[in-house]
C-alpha cells in the first residue's frame, strides 16, 4: 500500500488515546505510515479522566500529560463534538478507513434490582459523579438535602461520591470544579455517610492510596466497626496472594481498633450488611434495610436472616458502571460489551466483523485501573496489524483525509479539534488564575464550543 493505513478510532478517553499510541509506535508507522482519526462525542478529550475522576485526584489527572504526547502528533487528528450514532455512522466510517476502534467506555449506571431503587433519594453514582465533574448534558444542580446519606458499594466509585459528600465546599475549591458545583456543595446538609459492602474487608475492591486518602480530610472521621474485621479461608488466601488486598485489610483493622474522634463529618464503613430495599415514605427515601451476611470459607457470603434499617434520607447507588450500545455492532445485554476475540469484533454467526475493532471497557466491561487499559490497547492493535499484513482488511472508498473533512462539513456539524483544546485549556486556566487556582472547568456545551473555536 503506497498511502498510510488510515485508522478511526471512536471515543477520545485512555482507550482510545492507547490505542493510537500502539498503532504510532509500531512498525506500520514507519511505513507506510499511520494515519489516525480520533471521533469523541464531548467537545473535550480525555473521557473519564475529565469526567468521572473526583476532581480532587490531580494525581490521576496527571495521566492526562502523557495523553497530551500522543494527540500532540500529527499523524493524529482530533474531531470533537462529533457522536457516533447520531453525526456519523459505520458504514460511514468504512467509507474512509482501513479499520475503526471502538473505545467509548461506560458513562451510566449498572442496574440494581432492589425495590425501593425508583425513589426520590436514590441515585446513580455515575449520575452524581457527572455533576460534580462539569458534565454539560447534565442537570447544573444536584439535591443535597440528606443530613444522612448511604453509598452502596466497595469500590473507588463509592470512595470518589462518599469523600465528595463528605468534604466541606471549601476544602474542594481549589480544584477545578465549576461555580455551579462549589454553590451546591456549600448547601449540602450531610454529616453522616454510610458506605456498605455485601462482603468483607478482603473482598473490598478499594486501591490503599484511594482508602487511605479518605482519613487526609481535616472535615472526615472514618469509622470502622471491630465486628465487620472478619476472614475466612478463601479470606486469608486472596491477601498472601495480592499485596493490594493486604494493605486494604491492614488500613481497615487499623481503623476498627482506634478511638472515635471528633471531625464533623463521620463516614462509616460497614462490612458484611448486603442491601435488600431501599424503604420509602410519600415516594422519597427514608431508609436502607440491609441483611447481615457472613462468610462461607470461599470469600463469598450467605445471608443470616439478620436484618436492619438504617435511618438515611438518601442512598448513592455505586454498584458499576455500564456502557451505552452501539448502533450497527453486536451486543452482550448481560455484560455490557461488544463481543470480541482479542479485540477484533465478533458477530452472532461467530465471524469477525472485517476491520472493526474494540478496546477499554466497552470490549472488557468497566472494571480495573486506567492503567490496564494500555495492555488491552496493544492486544486490539496488535490483532488489527496482523490483519493488516494477511491483507484481510477492507478497503475505504475515500481514504484521503481531506474527505472526512469535507463530509463532517457537508453535515453541518461543529467540530472541535486538538487546536481547539489548547484553547480551552487556556480559557479555563484563565478563569482559574484570579482565584489562585489551576483552571476552573466550563460546564455549558455551548461554552465549550465557542472557547474552542468550533
Amino acid at each position: 500500500m503506497s498511502r498510510p493505513l488510515r485508522v478511526a478510532i471512536v471515543g477520545a478517553g485512555p482507550a482510545g488515546i492507547y490505542a493510537a499510541d500502539a498503532l504510532l509506535k509500531s512498525d506500520v508507522a514507519a511505513e507506510p505510515g499511520v494515519s489516525i482519526d480520533i471521533f469523541e462525542r464531548m467537545p473535550a478529550p480525555f473521557g473519564l479522566i475529565r469526567y468521572g475522576v473526583a476532581p480532587d485526584h490531580p494525581r490521576i489527572k496527571g495521566i492526562i500529560t502523557a495523553l497530551h504526547q500522543v494527540l500532540d502528533k500529527p499523524q493524529v487528528r482530533l474531531f470533537g463534538n462529533v457522536d457516533y450514532g447520531t453525526d456519523v455512522h459505520l458504514d460511514d466510517l468504512r467509507a474512509f478507513y482501513d479499520a475503526v476502534i471502538f473505545s467509548t467506555g461506560a458513562m451510566a449506571d449498572r442496574e440494581l434490582n432492589i425495590p425501593g431503587v425508583d425513589l426520590e433519594g436514590s441515585y446513580g453514582a455515575a449520575d452524581f459523579a457527572s455533576w460534580y465533574d462539569g458534565h454539560p448534558d447534565v442537570p447544573r444542580t444536584w439535591p443535597l438535602e440528606a443530613e444522612k446519606v448511604a453509598v452502596l458499594g466497595v469500590g473507588n466509585v463509592a470512595l470518589d461520591v462518599s469523600r465528595i459528600l463528605a468534604k466541606t465546599a471549601d476544602e474542594l475549591l481549589p480544584t477545578e470544579i465549576p461555580p455551579n458545583v462549589y454553590e451546591g456543595l456549600k448547601a449540602n446538609k450531610a454529616v453522616e455517610i454510610h458506605v456498605f459492602g455485601r462482603r468483607g474487608p478482603a473482598q473490598a475492591k478499594f486501591s490503599p492510596m484511594e482508602l487511605r486518602e479518605l482519613d487526609h480530610s481535616p472535615s472526615i472521621e472514618v469509622v470502622v466497626n471491630p465486628e465487620d474485621i472478619d476472614y475466612d479461608e478463601g479470606s486469608i488466601a486472596e491477601r498472601r496472594g495480592n499485596k493490594q488486598v493486604d494493605m486494604v485489610a491492614k488500613t481497615l483493622e487499623n481503623w476498627a481498633i482506634r478511638d472515635i474522634g471528633d471531625r464533623p463529618h463521620k463516614l462509616y464503613l460497614h462490612f458484611f450488611e448486603s442491601p435488600v430495599e431501599i424503604l420509602g415514605e410519600d415516594g422519597k427515601v427514608v431508609g436502607l434495610r440491609t441483611e447481615r451476611t457472613e462468610l462461607d470459607g470461599t470469600g463469598n457470603v450467605k445471608g443470616t436472616g439478620q436484618f436492619t434499617d438504617w435511618d438515611v434520607q438518601s442512598v448513592y447507588r455505586a454498584v458499576g458502571y455500564l456502557s451505552d450500545k452501539l448502533p450497527k455492532l453486536p451486543w452482550d445485554l448481560g455484560s455490557g460489551t461488544v463481543p470480541d476475540e482479542g479485540g477484533r469484533v465478533i458477530e452472532e454467526s461467530g465471524t469477525h466483523l472485517q476491520s472493526v475493532y474494540v478496546t477499554g471497557w466497552i470490549r472488557r466491561g468497566p472494571v480495573g485501573l486506567i492503567g490496564h487499559t494500555k495492555g488491552d490497547a496493544n492486544e486490539t492493535v496488535a490483532n488489527l496489524l496482523d490483519d493488516f499484513a494477511g491483507g484481510r482488511l477492507q478497503s475505504p472508498e475515500s481514504p484521503a483525509p481531506e474527505a472526512v473533512d469535507t463530509f463532517l462539513a457537508e453535515r453541518g456539524l461543529r467540530v472541535t479539534t486538538w487546536e481547539g483544546w489548547y484553547k480551552l485549556d487556556a480559557a479555563e486556566k484563565a478563569l482559574g488564575e484570579p482565584q489562585g487556582r489551576e483552571r476552573v472547568k466550563i460546564v455549558e456545551r455551548e461554552d465549550m464550543l465557542r472557547a474552542s473555536g468550533a
